[in-house]
């Protein structure tokens, strides 16, 4: 550890660490988007299907986030429950451009919001309307729609259009979930003073 990390961490100014899920189907377009939000000298240049989940990291001006990348493939999405209690936000990609597949993506939004291990905890929830360059794309407001995500009352959420290739929509993105993680940290520091 460096002096300057040190100095830093003595003055409160670490960049907190933040542990969060990237949930959604497959081909949606979930590594594409953490790929592009880390720093670009290492960026992949090839992205593959993930296989179970990897473990990347990014940082934003104030936050260090270590985001677990998990498959979307059916047959992986029952390993998503074993990484809920330790996440701190949830990032969630949809394919905006494929209607057949939406009522899935519900299903297992569904799932997820009535796990133990989620539905009782105020997690932030980020949700991206992923692939909007792609002509069979409907709005963002569409999506919202077809998740029925205004029936979620009692975790704060957000929806971005976004283009993970060109990197549209990622930076507004994390700039809520940011803010959203700083406003959850403090409600929550106030409420326990309270008792």
């Amino acid at each position: 550890m460096g002096l300057l990390d040190r100095l830093s961490g003595l003055l409160g100014l670490k960049k907190k660490e933040v542990h969060v899920l990237c949930l959604g189907l497959d081909n949606s377009g979930k590594t594409t988007i953490i790929n592009k939000l880390k720093p670009s000298n290492a960026q992949c240049q090839d992205i593959v299907p993930t296989i179970g989940f990897s473990i990347e990291k990014f940082k934003s001006s104030s936050l260090s986030f270590t985001v677990f990348d998990m498959s979307g493939q059916g047959r992986y999405r029952n390993l998503w429950e074993h990484y809920y209690k330790d996440g701190q936000a949830i990032i969630f990609v949809i394919d905006s451009s494929d209607k057949l597949r939406m009522v899935v993506a519900k299903e297992e939004l569904d799932t997820l919001l009535n796990h133990p291990d989620i539905k009782h905890r105020r997690i932030p929830i980020l949700f991206f309307a992923n692939k909007m360059d792609l002509r069979d794309a409907v709005t963002s407001v569409k999506v919202s729609q077809l998740l029925c995500l205004e029936n979620i009352k009692d975790k704060p959420w957000h929806i971005c259009a976004s283009d993970a290739i060109k990197g549209e929509g990622l930076q507004e993105g994390v700039d809520w979930l940011q803010a959203c993680i700083y406003s959850v940290k403090t409600f929550t520091v106030k409420l326990q003073r309270a008792f």
